[in-house]
């Protein structure tokens, strides 16, 4: 059980490590101008993975309340974000010098980290079963992580979260993999219907993200002109896409 829970480690630490490597090769480039292009594409990200990935992972159990358990969160993450505009608004009335960072922001690292912390624990149950499918498992997890880690670190910045606060928040949240992993791994008996549960209610957070948060904001952005929105639309399709292309190479 000391080699599982060695390769398991090891799994979900490449997972949080292949997520950083990725945005950081972001972080030293000029993105300004690309940053609309990135926050669309992590709306369509989100939605992929909610749609395509996540709903239909829960789908798969015997007993679960999926369509329960997605509004939970859709309704959760509405009242989080309620507080954070209430804790700003409280703030700014006493110091008008605080600069406003959206609440999306902090509600996607909310969000991520709790699919973060899935994913760890999905990838221990995988190596319990047999380190082949755990080898898989990894695999598919770091082809959705990749793109979807690029768009959450687009919505921080595009949140008004400067580069480096954006980029040490996004690799901590991908270090909750390594806390699923473990929770997993001592829990393995009951972790399969805690799953059940986090999965829509990630699903759920990630629906209401994407379309109460960054969606309104891709509308409000005042487009240069008709290649602008097309370049808007296609990375939008292309978060989709290649959550879907990956759901299909690593089923």
């Amino acid at each position: 059980m000391a080699t599982t829970l060695l390769l398991i480690l090891a799994a979900v630490t490449l997972v949080s490590a292949v997520s950083f490597v990725g945005v950081l090769a972001l972080y030293f480039k000029k993105i300004d101008e690309i940053l609309i292009y990135l926050t669309s594409f992590a709306a369509g990200g989100l939605l992929g993975a909610a749609f395509l990935d996540l709903l239909p992972e829960a789908a798969s159990a015997p007993h679960s309340n999926i369509f329960f358990f997605t509004l939970i969160g859709i309704l959760s993450f509405f009242l989080i974000e309620l507080y954070f505009h209430w804790h700003h608004h409280h703030h700014v009335q006493n110091n008008n010098k605080i600069k406003h960072t959206h609440a999306v922001g902090y509600l996607n690292l909310i969000g991520d980290g709790l699919h973060n912390f899935i994913d760890g624990a999905i990838i221990a149950a995988s190596f319990l079963a047999s380190v082949p499918l755990g080898i898989v498992t990894t695999l598919a997890v770091i082809a959705h992580e990749i793109p979807q880690e690029f768009g959450d670190f687009g919505i921080l910045l595009y949140s008004g979260f400067p580069k480096a606060k954006a980029l040490l928040f996004n690799f901590l949240t991908a270090l909750t993999a390594v806390a699923g992993a473990i929770v997993a791994y001592f829990a393995s008996s009951t972790i399969e219907n805690l799953t059940y549960v986090l999965i829509p209610f990630a699903a759920g957070s990630f629906i209401y993200i994407a379309t109460a948060d960054i969606m309104p904001e891709i509308h409000k952005h005042k487009s240069k002109g008709i290649l602008e929105s097309i370049g808007q639309i296609t990375a939008l399709f292309a978060g989709v896409a290649i959550i879907w292309l990956a759901g299909k190479v690593f089923a």
